[in-house]
């Protein structure tokens, strides 16, 4: 009998290591990230000259985002919760103090399976300083639905992207 169950017991431990590697556990469902070199585009915006602003006769709207890309994208995780899951974003800004980081979708580059960000955040003039007094993270929330048929998240900044894939 003692024979048996330590058969058995043997057996069922062995199978273990399949389910961790298989894709049923929801810790495998996106892969680690990896860095990829990005094309850079010059931008012909000028930001000494003033922009229209807003009055009580004319409104235009909510303004558009008008924060720069982070310097280079070091860490990209995606974090499954109850619901959805958590998209969280390191970078490296070319200059200490940037402030109010966001991930912006980019729609052209979006599509049915892939979700495209760019990391973007307003940033001053000023020291350079080291790599981890510029290191700053930023992270959303999508839920299940947006998330449905998405194979890949990319994330990009000045100099990379990062990308993980189901």
């Amino acid at each position: 009998m003692k024979i048996k169950i330590l058969v058995l017991s043997a057996l069922v431990l062995s199978g273990c290591g399949t389910v961790r590697d298989s894709a049923l556990n929801p810790f495998n469902w996106f892969g680690r990230s990896k860095s990829e070199p990005v094309a850079t585009v010059q931008e012909d915006v000028n930001p000494l000259i003033p922009r229209r602003r807003d009055s009580i006769f004319r409104s235009e709207g909510e303004a558009a985002y008008g924060g720069g890309l982070i310097g280079e994208v070091s860490a990209l995780l995606v974090e499954r919760r109850p619901g959805g899951a958590i998209i969280r974003a390191t970078g490296v800004a070319d200059r200490q103090g940037p402030f109010e980081l966001r991930l912006v979708k980019v729609d052209e580059e979006s599509d049915a399976t892939t979700l495209t960000y760019d990391l973007r955040a307003y940033q001053q003039p000023g020291a350079t300083g080291t790599a981890r007094s510029r290191t700053v993270t930023t992270a959303i929330w999508l839920t299940d639905n947006e998330l449905a048929g998405i194979r890949t998240i990319r994330v990009k900044g000045a100099r990379n992207q990062r990308s993980t894939r189901r």
